[in-house]
C-alpha cells in the first residue's frame, strides 16, 4: 500500500514539476497533447535511473552520491525530450534550471507527502484496525 501511495504521489509531483518548469523557464515547452507521454516517460526513466546512478556514484564517485537525485532527474528529463510531442528543453539556462526545479519539487514534495500524508493516513488506518480488532 505504501509503495502504491508513494508511486501516485511521485507521479502527481512530477506532473506539477513539469508544469512549473513549463511556465517558469522560457526554454521549456510542454505540449498539452504530449503531456502524459512526457510524464510517463520521465517517471519511468527516473524510477529506473535513480538506483542505477546511485550504484555508479557509490562505486566510482562517492562524493556524487548526494547528487544522485539531481543527476537522475537530468537524465530522465533528457530521455523525456527524446519523445516528440511531449517536452522540449532548449538553452543552457533551461537545461541547468529545469532539473534543479523538478528535483526540488519532487524531493521536497515527496518528503512532505510521505511524512505528513501517507504516513499519517497509514497510521490512522492501523490504529482503526487495532481498535476494531480489540473490540472483537
Amino acid at each position: 500500500m505504501r509503495f502504491l501511495l508513494n508511486l501516485l504521489a511521485q507521479i502527481a509531483l512530477a506532473a506539477v514539476a513539469l508544469v512549473v518548469i513549463h511556465f517558469a523557464l522560457p526554454g521549456v515547452t510542454l505540449h498539452l497533447a504530449g503531456f502524459f507521454i512526457a510524464l510517463g516517460v520521465f517517471t519511468i526513466a527516473y524510477a529506473i535511473l535513480r538506483p542505477l546512478v546511485r550504484k555508479l556514484a557509490q562505486r566510482y564517485a562517492e562524493p556524487l552520491t548526494g547528487g544522485v537525485g539531481l543527476i537522475a532527474t537530468l537524465l530522465a528529463l533528457w530521455i523525456a525530450t527524446l519523445f516528440k510531442g511531449g517536452i522540449v528543453i532548449s538553452g543552457v539556462q533551461a537545461w541547468l534550471l529545469a532539473p534543479a526545479i523538478v528535483w526540488i519539487i519532487t524531493a521536497l514534495g515527496g518528503w512532505i507527502v510521505g511524512k505528513f500524508v501517507i504516513d499519517r493516513s497509514l497510521e490512522k488506518r492501523d490504529l482503526a484496525r487495532k481498535i476494531a480488532h480489540s473490540k472483537k
